[in-house]
């Protein structure tokens, strides 16, 4: 007799796509209704921080939902005035050192007196801290034009037109499109002189973030550019939060910002400058500020500034781009920016 064999029923292939969807669905759901703030506080700050995908947080909160989570992530700005005395500009190597970091930072590349990339990694993020030796060499990049109808910079080119051999963007800029324009957002102050806004505009107030004619690196809370100048920055631009100041670290409560691309600027008590660029993703990954001030605390930054991240990240070096932005800006090769400041040769 001949024995019959039961046929094995397949599992239509349209029935394995709609349970992997449910899967997934369920998943996000616990995840974004579940018990963990933490899910909850990166999804929603992260996009409430962006221009363009604010409506994301609604896709799963209410209003009241999404500004309760904002309330509970918040930052406490330092309003306390920068001590230049206690910066004293000694940036030669030392025969012994504190720890790795101080080391690590004042232990010349071979052949580069100028400045040293130090890899790092902030979470699946990469970074690079570039220490620069001669703050004085230190100064403000801009666009050719501002307010004239057009986009602004890219960072490598303006680097290239300074003759500059590191440069990082620096103040952010009207995006009413989110393709960028040349109108600055705040003051921008060059060589002693305020370019940005037109004059007659000094009326409002901002944090101010550049350089005297020693070097030293200014942190004015609330400042109008004619103040600033007063101070004696002679370079700088408007940008913000501050995230040291005398050595004391901004209080930041939960991640208010979430994490994406990161530039920011710091200056050590020994004088030497920290320019520091943090990839990401599309706001996927990259940074916090918390990250961000761990970054510099490390390396011992005295005084420190937060400046445009995002698609705008941007690090040149010797003529090219180094750092990888997000997607469009990396294709472009880099985005175009108004200020930012440089390594002049």
């Amino acid at each position: 007799m001949k024995k019959h064999r039961k046929k094995k029923k397949k599992i239509n292939k349209l029935t394995i796509l709609f349970i992997i969807l449910d899967i997934l669905a369920i998943g996000g759901f616990i995840m974004m209704y579940g018990p963990w703030d933490t899910v909850r506080n990166f999804y929603v700050t992260t996009a409430m921080k962006t221009k363009d995908h604010k409506y994301f947080a609604n896709i799963f909160y209410n209003d009241k939902t999404i500004e309760k989570i904002l309330n509970s992530n918040y930052f406490v700005e330092i309003k306390e005035d920068v001590k230049l005395d206690d910066i004293v500009i000694d940036t030669a190597p030392k025969s012994s050192y504190d720890n790795k970091y101080d080391e690590e930072i004042l232990t010349r590349t071979p052949g580069n007196n100028d400045y040293k990339i130090i890899n790092i990694k902030v979470g699946i993020s990469k970074g690079y801290l570039i220490a620069i030796y001669d703050p004085t060499k230190v100064s403000l990049i801009r666009a050719k034009n501002f307010n004239i109808g057009r986009y602004g910079e890219q960072v490598t080119a303006m680097c290239n037109r300074y003759n500059a051999s590191v440069c990082i963007n620096g103040g952010g800029f009207e995006d009413p499109a989110g393709t960028g324009s040349d109108i600055p957002l705040g003051y921008v102050i060059d060589d002693g002189e305020i370019v940005w806004p037109a004059s007659g505009w000094d009326t409002n107030t901002g944090n101010l973030i550049g350089f005297n004619g020693e070097g030293k690196l200014l942190l004015l809370a609330d400042s109008t550019g004619t103040a600033a100048l007063e101070a004696g920055m002679m370079d700088g631009l408007e940008f913000g939060p501050f995230l040291i100041v005398n050595g004391k670290p901004i209080e930041i409560v939960g991640d208010p910002w979430g994490k994406s691309p990161r530039v920011a600027i710091g200056q050590r008590k020994d004088g030497v400058v920290l320019f520091l660029v943090i990839d990401g993703e599309n706001y996927i990954d990259g940074a916090s500020l918390s990250d961000v001030v761990d970054v510099f605390t490390k390396y011992g930054a005295y005084n420190a500034a937060n400046l445009d991240g995002g698609h705008s990240s941007s690090l040149s070096i010797n003529g090219s781009l180094y750092n990888n932005p997000p997607a469009i800006a990396k294709r472009q090769g880099g985005r175009y920016v108004v200020s930012g400041f440089g390594l002049m040769k």
